[in-house]
């Protein structure tokens, strides 16, 4: 086990170093000059040849690689081009925080609704209920988060006045106001991750359900809360964990654009600015951390598979 984690650790920097690379020189092939922009209304060649110098950005591609790589693995991420004393990394912590609350809690929503509903689901087939469960689970699919959201602002922000339509407040300034400018946003992103999932729960527990061993199982008169929960649901958790994990690409995704509708300057926020500004440092550091996160979460599946299942091992 130990030796198949080494060898994920190895494939993960050299995804990480793969990531790196492509956004910097695919950065730079995409038409257009960070430095244009800032300079738009002065128009002086003279000041954009000296920031231009002062970036760096007068050296051939391949220097700059060079250059940029090279502070990244000291730990340097650079500076914001437009703002110079600005460091990527501090941009960075103070984005991540607030990107982790969103999708974490995110993920929690997600789990509360879709683990009952996909249990229900399976355990009353072709029921009235089953049904019920299914359709809400395609408008679910069906519904962009970013409607969501905006009909949760129109309805509990705007019109009864409940929650607050925008903004982030820090855990440390206390639960519920952290709570309550991030469970509107959650919703939102979580949703349609819950109706993934609660349909891959349905049929991965029918699926369980039909084997002899839970056949054999329920001849014995097992009461059926322990035959669903204890033999059924942890067997049918393996293919849960591996959407689990491919999904959180998708909770990622609906944060980049979730934060820009409630205005949560997040990893995703930060994100879009920086395409817009053109600020390269900014958009390497961001999805490089995002990419990170990435990596992590399907080693921490591969992982999982060994805990749910001590049948599974890795040589």
């Amino acid at each position: 086990m130990s030796g198949f984690i080494f060898k994920r650790i190895l494939w993960a920097v050299v995804v990480m170093w793969a990531v790196a690379t492509l956004v910097f020189f695919m950065l730079r092939i995409v038409p257009g000059d960070p430095l244009a922009a800032m300079l738009f209304d002065a128009g002086d060649p003279a000041a954009a040849e000296e920031l231009r110098k002062k970036f760096g950005l007068d050296q051939p591609v391949y220097v700059q690689y060079a250059k940029w790589f090279g502070r990244l693995l000291m730990g340097d991420m650079g500076n914001s081009i437009y703002g110079s004393r600005i460091e990527v990394s501090r941009v960075i912590r103070e984005a991540l925080p607030r990107t982790l609350s969103l999708t974490g809690l995110s993920f929690l929503i997600a789990l509360v609704i879709a683990v009952p509903a996909g249990l229900i689901s399976a355990l009353k087939r072709h029921s009235a209920l089953d049904h019920a469960v299914t359709l809400v689970a395609f408008l679910g699919l069906s519904m962009p988060d970013f409607w969501i959201a905006i009909l949760l602002i129109i309805t509990f922000a705007s019109g009864l006045h409940w929650l607050p339509a925008i903004g982030y407040v820090p855990l440390s300034e206390g639960l519920w106001p952290w709570f309550s400018h991030l469970i509107l946003p959650s919703i939102a992103i979580g949703t349609p991750f819950a109706a993934i999932m609660a349909r891959m729960i349905r049929s991965s527990m029918l699926e369980v359900l039909r084997t002899e061993y839970m056949q054999v199982a329920r001849s014995k008169g097992l009461f059926k809360l322990r035959l669903v929960m204890v033999h059924a649901f942890p067997n049918a958790l393996i293919p849960v964990v591996t959407v689990m994990g491919i999904a959180l690409a998708l909770l990622m995704a609906g944060t980049i654009v979730v934060e820009n509708v409630f205005a949560i300057k997040g990893l995703g926020r930060v994100l879009i600015q920086g395409i817009l500004d053109r600020d390269y440092p900014i958009v390497q550091g961001a999805i490089l951390v995002v990419s990170f996160i990435f990596v992590f979460a399907n080693l921490l599946v591969d992982v999982l598979y060994t805990v749910i299942d001590p049948r599974i091992r890795y040589d």
